[in-house]
């Protein structure tokens, strides 16, 4: 029986300055929430750590990768910082607090359908002959999206699930059983 453990970590605290600049890197705050981190998933056996390519999660990356000196690591597409925002046609699906919310959803973040989040499910969370362990570093609603998917909710329900920079959170796919959520936004560490 083969399993998939996605470590799901948000990366640390951007620097205020860069207000959400993707290209913002991170606070001293979030430098050391980053060394915590690796400190902490130093004794487990990652495979890969795939990293979204903004520079916060990219820098997040490097430091945790001081931590893990063996393990590969790389910018990936399907980790990228995205939004899941309903079409029109599927915006009921959703409670009506939220229609208006979407529309401030930036251009380059928004995720029509959550047409890519869910292809990130469909290729990450998948078992193979052997266990994986994998750690993501990556945004809020990604993982959100990770998390509503393995408890099976309501396709909004990724809204309101709030994780904290550098927290961990672990989900789990196995052969013979239905993906689950193992741990949510663990902050022992920090």
């Amino acid at each position: 029986m083969a399993r998939t453990l996605l470590y799901l970590v948000r990366h640390g605290e951007q620097d205020p300055a860069a207000d959400h600049d993707p290209d913002g890197g991170l606070s001293p705050l979030g430098r050391e929430q980053a060394d915590r981190l690796g400190k902490r998933l130093s004794t487990v056996p990652f495979d890969v750590v795939h990293h979204s390519p903004s520079a916060r999660a990219a820098e997040t990356a490097e430091i945790v990768g001081g931590h893990l000196p063996l393990v590969p690591r790389h910018g990936c597409d399907l980790v990228v910082d995205r939004t899941p925002v309903p079409s029109p046609e599927r915006l009921g699906v959703y409670p009506q607090r939220w229609h208006a919310w979407f529309d401030g959803v930036p251009a380059d973040e928004r995720d029509e359908d959550a047409v890519a989040l869910r292809a990130a499910v469909d290729g990450l969370g998948v078992t193979g002959e052997r266990d994986r362990h994998e750690l993501l570093i990556t945004h809020n609603f990604v993982i959100g999206w990770f998390v509503r998917h393995v408890l099976d909710a309501p396709e909004w329900r990724w809204l309101g699930l709030n994780q904290a920079n550098c927290g961990i959170t672990v989900v789990q796919w196995d052969s013979e059983r239905p993906p689950a959520l193992v741990s949510f936004n663990d902050v022992g560490h920090l």
